[in-house]
């Protein structure tokens, strides 16, 4: 979809950068909720550090996790168009 992630280790969580995108991470969690209903955390949340990262869990069914990246690609394509 367009957006880097560091590689998770150990942990149900994936973080995105949406650094590419043009927004920071609180604006993209939230245009990503309400526009594709789609929950993630901004990583700002656990310190400056994790600004342009999002924390995504993936503790679910595989068929969820399909839909929800469909979701943020769809939703990336709106940003990156």
């Amino acid at each position: 979809m367009g957006l880097s992630c560091l590689l998770p280790r150990g942990v149900f969580y994936a973080f995105p950068s949406v650094r590419e995108t043009g927004l920071n991470s609180r604006e993209f969690a939230h245009g990503l909720l309400q526009s594709e209903q789609v929950a993630c955390v901004p990583e700002e949340a656990f310190g400056v550090s994790g600004e342009g990262y999002l924390r995504c869990c993936y503790a679910t069914g595989f068929e969820q996790l399909e839909e929800a990246v469909e979701r943020m690609k769809r939703y990336v394509g709106t940003l990156c168009n």
